[in-house]
């Protein structure tokens, strides 16, 4: 038996979406612990500490948020919402409540799994690998260092303003997460958000993956979640 496998706490009410992702996790060297109440994954996630949640949000005796407000209250794990709730406003929300992802029903395999990998190799990240001040932060080609305020790609530097420095180290220390606008803006511009402040992150962030040479279906640094959010790939 493989005592290293990561442990992940599913939290689903339904049957079928249990099964199959249970058997998804399992298939992939994951363990599965698994929930269908907010009662019971309470004491599970008291009890084995997991190294990542999967959670429904429609659970049958409390709002899966409760659940992640009482995560976010005690330790950083990793939180995947899975939901049939598709409106955006409730996606921000959550996020901004800590939750590192959000995937909507129906899902399929490929995803979810790329989702639980970025998840957990967010968490693998320390100080002492260099993805806080102090350090450096790498991911492929990509090289930030921290103490200079720069950043290369490959062997080139890529120039950029102070301000989108600032939003590309802010996710950088937090990669593979969904980051909101509402976020990214009250930690570059110390500003409560608004509809010209947005305008004024997606400009910069335009201007970021141009110099990032972002192109169409190919794999980019920086993901851009409509009307959510951005994400550094993790």
């Amino acid at each position: 038996m493989n005592n290293n496998k990561y442990k992940i706490l599913l939290v689903e009410d339904e049957n079928n979406i249990l099964a199959f992702v249970s058997a998804l996790l399992e298939s992939n060297d994951y363990k599965v612990i698994s929930a269908r109440d907010y009662n019971s994954a309470k004491t599970l996630y008291t009890s084995h500490i997991p190294d990542l949640v999967i959670l429904d949000l429609g659970l049958p005796d409390k709002d899966g948020s409760v659940l992640l407000n009482d995560i976010r209250s005690d330790d950083l794990t990793p939180v995947i919402v899975l939901s049939a709730r598709n409106d955006e406003r409730e996606k921000v929300k959550l996020l901004d409540m800590g939750a590192n992802d959000y995937v909507t029903k129906p899902f399929g395999s490929d995803e979810l799994l790329a989702r639980v990998r970025s998840a957990l190799r967010n968490t693998r990240h320390s100080s002492s690998e260099g993805r806080l001040p102090g350090g450096k932060f790498t991911l492929i080609d990509l090289m930030i260092d921290y103490d200079a305020r720069r950043i290369f790609i490959g062997e080139q530097e890529i120039k950029l303003t102070q301000t989108e420095y600032n939003i590309v180290a802010f996710l950088s220390e937090h990669c593979g997460k969904v980051m909101t606008y509402s976020a990214i803006i009250k930690s570059v511009w110390r500003e409560t958000p608004n509809e010209s402040s947005i305008k004024k992150l997606q400009v910069n962030m335009a201007n970021i993956r141009k110099k990032f040479g972002a192109r169409p279906g190919e794999f980019n640094y920086i993901v851009n979640e409509l009307g959510v959010g951005y994400r550094m790939n993790g």
